[in-house]
């Protein structure tokens, strides 16, 4: 299975069949086909959201979501956490809203980085009854259009005055196909490595919408940027403004602050540890190809990689073959 996983990733990000194995172009005529039932089930029900025949929920507080066009990798998850950090930083308590997508790997991680704070983490498909259940339990309050909102955004010393567990804002975190809950700032993310693939809708390619969904958003930021050649920057931002010259874009990076061990995650080992050592990089990510350059430039001897599809479920036990 994950040979086969592996094989459409490549489908959907190399644009030069010669180069496809067998398996790869056995696969192309049943992803082309899935990808246009894809199709046309997305316009459908975007047809039946926009007419009003699907209705849209909204919540009391303001709602910033976090989203993106093409599969994982593009660091949804931690620019959500981010947000929900700058909000707590001005008083206002914020609500994260995720899936819990494969087992809830991601909800997980948010709620061991953000446990004893003011962040709050939701985890359910439907994210307007999950947020409700939070609103119940620890009230909430709007700060749209008041001076307060303008004076702890201006004066983020106030928050430590100001804050409440009353629920002031809600995260979604891979909302921007959410479209049952309505939002007041849509930001999408791209991933400045691997932005577009081919251009084609999943499953053949890698977007989740067509790239003209762009104009949705209110803010574009480009993930990995420090990784990324400054003539790939200009033409993912040439690509963006070419469908809403408004959008503004920011440039995102990912900076490792230290390793901790999984057997206890509280110790803290200094990124020096790893000089002139020989690592492996086991993951099961979006975007490995980050993870691994990253690791490459904190200056091991040698990095090697050993990449698990994104959501792997990892077994406590696993079964050993031999080479010689």
């Amino acid at each position: 299975m994950e040979k086969l996983k592996q094989a459409v990733k490549e489908i959907a990000y190399y644009r030069h069949q010669a180069k496809f194995s067998k398996l790869h172009l056995s696969l192309i005529p049943f992803l082309s086909l899935s990808s246009s039932l894809y199709g046309a089930l997305l316009y459908t029900r975007q047809s039946l959201y926009r007419s009003g025949f699907f209705s849209k929920n909204r919540l009391p507080v303001p709602v910033i979501s976090v989203g993106n066009l093409t599969w994982g990798g593009n660091g949804k998850t931690p620019m959500a956490e981010f947000i929900a950090k700058r909000l707590a930083d001005y008083g206002i308590s914020p609500l994260i809203l995720t899936r819990g997508y494969a087992g809830g790997d991601e909800a997980k991680m948010l709620k061991r980085h953000l446990l004893g704070g003011p962040v709050k983490v939701g985890v359910g498909a439907n994210r307007v009854a999950t947020a409700n259940l939070f609103f119940e339990k620890y009230g909430y309050v709007d700060y749209r259009g008041s001076k307060f909102f303008e004076r702890t955004y201006l004066d983020p010393k106030m928050g430590s005055h100001v804050g409440s567990q009353k629920i002031g804002a809600a995260v979604l975190d891979d909302g921007m196909q959410h479209w049952s809950l309505c939002r007041d700032l849509e930001i999408v993310m791209i991933n400045g490595l691997m932005p577009w693939g081919n251009c084609k809708l999943l499953p053949l390619g890698p977007l989740r919408e067509p790239l003209i969904a762009i104009k949705r958003a209110n803010i574009a930021v480009v993930h990995h940027a420090d990784l990324v050649l400054e003539q790939k920057l200009k033409d993912i931002k040439l690509v963006v403004q070419e469908i809403k010259e408004s959008l503004p874009i920011f440039y995102t990076r990912m900076t490792p602050s230290y390793f901790f061990e999984l057997r206890n995650i509280s110790t803290k080992m200094h990124l020096g540890a790893v000089l002139d050592a020989v690592v492996l990089c086991v993951s099961a990510i979006g975007s490995p190809d980050a993870f691994v350059r990253a690791m490459e430039k904190i200056g091991p001897l040698f990095v090697d990689r050993f990449d698990f599809s994104d959501h792997y479920s990892f077994q406590l036990k696993v079964q050993c073959s031999s080479f010689i």
